[in-house]
């Protein structure tokens, strides 16, 4: 097992896992007590997992991300048991051998834990979510090229063509700044501009936004209602909101929050967490996807 094959696989199993000591790694991975010292410590120096007494934890996906701005950290964990939980749902709807193209933001970079046991063609503009899933899955993964906009967490060509526009993919799998009947809306233009290069790539568009979507005011016009197949967000979603999505023919789909973090528990947003899986989602109106 190369050395590359034996991080993936160990970021794998502390994704599975949480925590793990040494001895455990060294049964798990059958290597030497000194190879997993080595991987735990290259690792932790590359912020991929935490070194601790006596092995390795799992860092939270949030914490981890390689962006220079506080924001998109702070970002993942406002509302975190909400955007888990649209997530997860989100995820369940890939098949292997899909491709699937995933836009930047903070929903969907959560996505990467349930992305991991899948075999997809995972295009994205989003160098957090790349780092990821190229360090923990087996996926094969396309990032976008061009330059790297921490603020939005965004990769954007300043060219017409760059590589993610010549997949056509199954899904696009995008988070929004705001919904309302005028269609989706976002804050910063950039992301209007990546955005409008993702639309239009996809059999289908998949809208992730948790209930305070409904609430934003303002922003800029992305595209309308009638762009998009599905919108994923919670029961906390306001039934007039969930109504005039219907009503626009777009497919609604509600999932419960994740349960709040126990007390002491490391996680705030992203990441694993142990127990059980919420109830199975509630479709409103048109019929679930296949």
């Amino acid at each position: 097992m190369n050395q590359q094959h034996r991080h993936k696989r160990l970021l794998r199993l502390l994704v599975e896992h949480d925590t793990a000591t040494v001895p455990q790694l060294v049964d798990w991975l059958g290597v030497s007590p000194a190879t997993v010292r080595r991987d735990i410590r290259l690792l932790d120096t590359a912020r991929q997992i935490s070194r601790v007494h006596g092995g390795a934890r799992r860092m939270d996906a949030g914490a981890s991300a390689p962006l220079n701005s506080g924001s998109f950290e702070d970002s993942v964990r406002t509302h975190g048991e909400r955007k888990r939980a649209i997530a997860r749902r989100a995820a369940a709807l890939c098949a292997d051998g899909d491709t699937v193209l995933i836009g930047g933001g903070t929903t969907t970079f959560n996505m990467v834990d349930f992305l991991a046991p899948r075999r997809l063609r995972v295009v994205t503009n989003s160098f957090a979510i790349a780092r990821h899933l190229l360090a923990g899955s087996d996926n094969d993964v396309i990032l976008a090229g061009g330059k790297i906009y921490p603020e939005q967490g965004i990769i954007l060509s300043p060219f017409e063509m760059e590589a993610a526009q010549y997949y056509y993919a199954d899904r696009l799998f995008m988070g929004i700044h705001c919904l309302s009947a005028l269609g989706l809306m976002e804050a910063d233009p950039l992301l209007i501009q990546a955005g409008r290069r993702l639309i239009g790539q996809a059999q289908q568009v998949v809208v992730l936004a948790d209930s305070s979507k409904f609430g934003n005011k303002g922003g800029m016009f992305l595209c309308a209602l009638d762009k998009i197949s599905c919108v994923i967000t919670d029961t906390g979603a306001p039934d007039a909101a969930v109504q005039m999505l219907e009503r626009a023919g777009v497919r609604v789909m509600l999932v419960e929050p994740d349960p709040p973090p126990a007390a002491g528990a490391v996680h705030d947003g992203a990441g694993p967490r142990a127990g059980p899986l919420p109830a199975a989602p509630r479709w409103r109106g048109l019929k679930p996807p296949h």
